[in-house]
């Protein structure tokens, strides 16, 4: 496996084990729809959570949300739509993001809720 796929499963996995320790309830992970892949979905507080996790080693280009793209934007509400209606849901959706920066010197997880109101 690529060392950036490896990168992002450790990211995964820490965005996981953060939800879960803040009373996530975990649904489903590396959901698949088309073209798109979400990466957790939560249920919170009667509302369903698409989680985009974004994992990097280093800042040096830009924070890890802010690859976030408009493009991938579209493809996860597409998905997050297509999950709910399979599942025949009837909650409220939201849309975070949790940037990871993991290297060797530095762990930092932050978790933007509603993300996509915020760029």
């Amino acid at each position: 496996m690529a060392q950036h796929n490896e990168l992002g499963k450790i990211g995964e996995k820490l965005a996981l084990e953060y939800l879960i320790s803040k009373g996530y309830e975990i649904v489903y992970t590396n959901y698949f729809y088309q073209k798109a892949e979400i990466d957790i979905i939560a249920k919170h507080q009667n509302m369903m959570i698409c989680v985009e996790v974004k994992t990097r080693n280093s800042d040096f280009f830009g924070d890890p949300q802010d690859f976030v793209t408009p493009s991938k934007i579209k493809l996860l509400v597409k998905a997050m739509d297509a999950y709910i209606i399979e599942n025949d849901l009837d909650l409220e959706s939201r849309f975070d993001i949790i940037a990871v920066l993991k290297n060797k010197y530095r762990e930092e997880l932050t978790h933007y809720e509603n993300a996509f109101y915020h760029f």
